[in-house]
């Protein structure tokens, strides 16, 4: 991992040595990160369910009119704030990162105040998954060899409740099926006699128990 100013290539620390290049190239798709990395959804829950107590409060007579309206006024503006404060977190967080496919390696650049890499040559990944949320959007975690990324370093682009074996992850692609395939063929092309075992990136497995051993 390192952290940069500047950036020759959209995406990239630097220029590619001869004979990189990139395969493909996109973002995390903003809605779907701020739902499963910052959890809008269950904020958002919590403070619907706050509002509910309240008016359950003023139905059952244990409170009046115009205290419950204030508290259910207070809450649900407190919630909308707090929702729309991740909602922004999220978007940002998108903004700012971009994941690289080449040849030879993987990509992860992100950071909103500051730009960081990760590096992961094909080299240093053993394994590879794929899983399709009911939104069309999936995630692309990798097992590497190095056990010196961390797991706050990285997030939100690295695999939930992995804190002890991070895992990188490709977070909420808009078409994650087609960024397995490209990985795959990328993957396959720079270990040869592994075509097969690397076609199993790009079948979906809702848990991510689906991988390929390099």
């Amino acid at each position: 991992m390192s952290e940069y100013a500047n950036e020759p290539v959209r995406g990239l620390p630097g220029h590619l040595p001869p004979g990189e290049h990139i395969v493909w190239q996109g973002s995390p798709a903003w809605v779907p990160l701020a739902r499963r990395a910052f959890h809008t959804h269950l904020v958002g829950g919590y403070f619907v369910a706050l509002v509910g107590w309240a008016a359950l409060n003023f139905a059952t007579g244990h409170t009046t009119a115009a205290v419950a309206g204030l508290g259910i006024a207070a809450t649900a503006g407190v919630g909308v704030g707090a929702v729309a404060l991740l909602a922004l977190f999220g978007w940002l967080a998108a903004r700012a990162t971009i994941y690289t496919i080449t040849n030879r390696r993987i990509v992860l650049r992100f950071g909103v105040a500051l730009p960081k890499c990760v590096n992961l040559p094909f080299s240093q990944i053993t394994a590879a998954g794929l899983a399709v949320h009911a939104d069309g959007s999936g995630d692309i975690p990798l097992t590497c060899k190095t056990t010196r990324l961390g797991f706050i370093h990285l997030w939100p682009n690295v695999r939930p409740w992995r804190v002890g074996t991070p895992e990188p992850m490709l977070r909420a692609l808009p078409e994650p099926e087609a960024v397995a395939r490209v990985l795959a063929d990328a993957l396959a092309a720079a270990v040869p006699g592994r075509r097969e075992a690397f076609d199993e990136v790009a079948t979906p497995v809702p848990d991510f128990a689906g991988s390929v051993a390099a």
